[in-house]
């Protein structure tokens, strides 16, 4: 008997496939009546499947607004794509000319929830590093308040996944500079959409300064952070922002030409 792979299909798995896939950069909020005009579905019908994919945590509904977005979990599908795609691999090469350049640790990170995660390092040179530069590691994972990186990913979220986001985390003093309300973060959030640099000055551990510029897809969307680590010394955050920013935004931007 000849093999049916209409049959063989699962029509509820390509629905669900097709309820995400309805979210793009230029629609990232869709509702109800959105998804079944969309997918040629009826109300009940459409309301199922994303009832389901929200309680799974594929789909996050808004408050004010009643429509849905993606959530974590379609985030999760998005970086395990990114790793099919070696990542690292494509940035690895940037990575070390960078430290090179500088002579500083350059780092690769991505958002899981509200901490970032090291996903690839390239150590600068010797004896110049504070102990905390030797504990981490990839797959390190750090808090995204208190982080370049992890502001570097934060600034340019959606607001609602940004607000729903905060509401989580709990700001901890971490470093002797840590940010300590949400109104200070929201703050230097702004600073960093308008600037495309984001900075940790001691707000991690004492001692312990960095840079970071966000790497976009192709869609445009900010799918990881590079930053540069640099030891505590008297010259100002600023102008370390100065001195670096150019160079550590010029490799953001040769990885993000790179990325699907």
């Amino acid at each position: 008997m000849p093999h049916d792979d209409s049959a063989a299909s699962s029509q509820s798995l390509e629905r669900g496939l097709a309820i995400l896939a309805a979210f793009t950069p230029d629609r990232p909020a869709l509702g109800i009546s959105d998804l079944a005009q969309r997918l040629g579905l009826t109300r009940s019908t459409t309301h199922r499947y994303v009832a389901t994919l929200a309680r799974l945590g594929y789909l996050n509904q808004e408050e004010s607004t009643r429509k849905y977005r993606l959530g974590i979990r379609a985030l999760d599908l998005g970086f395990a794509v990114l790793g099919s795609l070696e990542l690292r691999e494509i940035a690895a090469p940037h990575l070390q000319r960078l430290t090179a350049t500088t002579g500083h640790t350059s780092n690769l990170a991505i958002r899981d929830d509200t901490d970032v995660i090291l996903i690839d390092r390239n150590r600068g040179r010797p004896g110049r590093y504070h102990h905390l530069e030797f504990t981490l590691h990839v797959g390190s994972r750090i808090p995204s308040y208190c982080s370049a990186t992890g502001k570097a990913l934060l600034a340019f979220l959606p607001q609602p996944d940004l607000n729903a986001l905060l509401d989580r985390i709990e700001f901890l003093p971490r470093g002797p500079r840590s940010v300590g309300s949400r109104a200070a973060l929201m703050t230097e959030l702004s600073q960093v959409r308008r600037t495309g640099i984001a900075v940790n000055d001691e707000e991690l551990e004492s001692g312990l300064r960095s840079i970071a510029a966000p790497i976009r897809s192709r869609a445009g969307a900010v799918v990881a952070a590079v930053n540069l680590a640099i030891p505590w010394s008297p010259v100002a955050m600023s102008e370390l922002a100065d001195q670096f920013g150019p160079v550590l935004q010029s490799t953001a931007r040769q990885i993000s030409l790179l990325v699907i």
